[in-house]
C-alpha cells in the first residue's frame, strides 16, 4: 500500500486470479470493490484482466471497474485486424475505445 503513495501510479490492473472465481467467491468481490474504491479516491483507472464470462463482466461493471480485457470481448487480435474490423463495422459486442467500453 505504501507504494501507492510513493510512486505516481495512474492505473491499477486486477489480476485474473481475482476474476476467475468472481461469481462464486464473495472474498474476491470484496477485494475488487475495495481496490476500485481506493483507486477512484486517488483518480486511478482500474483494468480487470481475465474477464471470460458475461457474469464476470456484469459484476465488474456494477463494481464500477473502468476497463476490462480478455475473451468475453474477443479472441486476441493484431492491431491491424482490429483496425480492419472497426473500419468494416464488423466489431461484435463492446469495443474498448480509450477508457470506456462502447
Amino acid at each position: 500500500m505504501s507504494y501507492l503513495r510513493r510512486f505516481p501510479f495512474d492505473k491499477i490492473k486486477i489480476d485474473r486470479s481475482f476474476i476467475t472465481d468472481l461469481g462464486e467467491n464473495n472474498g474476491s468481490r470484496r477485494i475488487i470493490k475495495a481496490i476500485v474504491s481506493m483507486a477512484a479516491a486517488h483518480g486511478m483507472t482500474i483494468t480487470a484482466e481475465g474477464v471470460e464470462t458475461e457474469q464476470q463482466r456484469t459484476i465488474l461493471r456494477r463494481l464500477r471497474c473502468d476497463e476490462m480485457q480478455e475473451f468475453v470481448f474477443s479472441a486476441a487480435r493484431t492491431a491491424i485486424e482490429i483496425r480492419q474490423m472497426l473500419k468494416a463495422g464488423q466489431a461484435e459486442g463492446p469495443v474498448a475505445i480509450g477508457n470506456s467500453l462502447q
